[in-house]
C-alpha cells in the first residue's frame, strides 16, 4: 500500500472515531480544515453509520 493510501486510510479511521464517539461533521471540519461534503463523503466511506440529522434544536415539521 503506498503512503498516500495508508494515510487516507487512517484519516478515515480517525474521522469515523471522532464521529461515532459523538462529535459533528460540522466540528470535523472545523477540526480538519476540509469541506462538510469532503468530511461526509469520507465517514460514507469508511462504513460509518450516520446519524439522523439535527442536534439537540432540532425539530421535526410537523
Amino acid at each position: 500500500m503506498s503512503e498516500i493510501n495508508r494515510s487516507r486510510e487512517q484519516i478515515l479511521t480517525e474521522l469515523r472515531s471522532a464521529y461515532e464517539k459523538g462529535a459533528s461533521i460540522r466540528s470535523l471540519v472545523a477540526e480538519t480544515g476540509r469541506s462538510y461534503g469532503s468530511v461526509h463523503s469520507m465517514l460514507r466511506e469508511s462504513g460509518t453509520r450516520m446519524r439522523s440529522r439535527g442536534g439537540p434544536n432540532h425539530r421535526r415539521a410537523g
